[in-house]
Order: structure tokens, then C-alpha cells, then sequence
């Protein structure tokens, strides 16, 4: 799954770097062009793969150690799973922006589940 992840994120990466062109220097010849788009979609796709990828890994191991804890299998997991995976991702914007990935993600995971129906 966490390959699966990162895989999608080097996906999004390189559609949102072929997207985003901040070429201003009008004096760059069409192949230059190509290759500074290329080397932005590069550095983009690796980056959202290694999001992807933390992500992936970060909500697995939330899930399985809250599903271990409470011996139970059902949404509550994914919710916990989502809220910590929201948290860790968001930290770094401080407790506020942790707070807000926390309700969203979680938020997230859950109409995931439900579109899913993994649980009973």
C-alpha cells in the first residue's frame, strides 16, 4: 500500500509540475524550456511521492497500533488513524494547522470508509 502511495504521489507530482510553469525568463529557447519543466516536474513528482509515501506509512501504523490497543475492529480506528496522520502531516504549520489536519483528515478517512464500506 505505502508503494501504491508513492507511486500516486510521483502521478500527482509530475501532472502538478506540468501544470505549474514559472518560466519568466522569456529568453529561454523552447528546449531549455523543456528541460527546466522537466526538471520541475522531477522535483515535484519526488516530493509528492515521499509525501504520499509518509502519509501511507504514518496512517497503517496509527491504525494497526489503535486497533491493537482497543481489540476491536471498526470506524473508530480510522478515525483515530486519520486524526493522528492529519496531525503529523500539518505539524509543522504548529498546533493550530495540527489541529484543522487532524478534523480533516480524519474527516477524509472517514467518507473514505464509508465509500469503501470496509467496516460492518
Amino acid at each position: 500500500m505505502n508503494g501504491a502511495g508513492g507511486v500516486m504521489g510521483v502521478a500527482w507530482g509530475l501532472f502538478a509540475g506540468a501544470l505549474h510553469n514559472p518560466i519568466t525568463d522569456s529568453n529561454m529557447t523552447f528546449g531549455q524550456q523543456i528541460k527546466f519543466t522537466a526538471r520541475q516536474m522531477g522535483a515535484r513528482g519526488w516530493g509528492h511521492c515521499k509525501m504520499f509515501a509518509v502519509m501511507g506509512i504514518v496512517f497503517s501504523a496509527a491504525e494497526c497500533v489503535v486497533e491493537k490497543a482497543r481489540a476491536k475492529h471498526d470506524i473508530t480506528n480510522t478515525v483515530a488513524a486519520g486524526c493522528v496522520t492529519g496531525a503529523v502531516t500539518s505539524a509543522r504549520g504548529g498546533p493550530q494547522a495540527a489541529c484543522v489536519g487532524c478534523a480533516g483528515f480524519a474527516a477524509f478517512s472517514v467518507a473514505l470508509e464509508k465509500l469503501l464500506d470496509r467496516h460492518e
